[in-house]
């Protein structure tokens, strides 16, 4: 079992997930329960998959996880873009965020495919 806290990626993903905490909470009122709750689970699902699969008994599983998490920076890679052109988040700001993103999901496909080589 790891310990994911160790993991340079769940830490990049950790602050991702602030970023966007950060970042949803002057979005609309009306958005509380639409596109900032969902972007804020979504960002949520990345350091926690991470979790989860480093919990999990072995390197297949953990795999899983991380394919699982790189889905779900794959959808919040959308929801930013969307955010960007309802004009909730300046385009600064959305760049930053993608920036964190980008950075997040290779890191995840890098570490995916140790993970697999371990496995064979």
């Amino acid at each position: 079992m790891r310990n994911f806290r160790d993991l340079q990626v769940w830490r990049k993903a950790h602050q991702l997930t602030v970023s966007v905490y950060q970042a949803t909470a002057v979005f609309p009122a009306h958005e509380q329960y639409g596109l900032s709750s969902q972007m804020r689970r979504c960002c949520v699902s990345i350091p926690s998959n991470i979790a989860e699969g480093c919990g999990r008994g072995g390197q297949v599983e953990l795999a899983r996880y991380l394919q699982i998490a790189r889905g779900s920076a794959s959808e919040l890679e959308y929801q930013l873009l969307l955010a960007r052109d309802l004009a909730f988040l300046e385009t600064a700001e959305y760049e930053r965020l993608a920036c964190e993103l980008t950075e997040v999901e290779k890191m995840l496909a890098t570490y995916r495919q140790k993970v697999i080589g371990d496995v064979s």
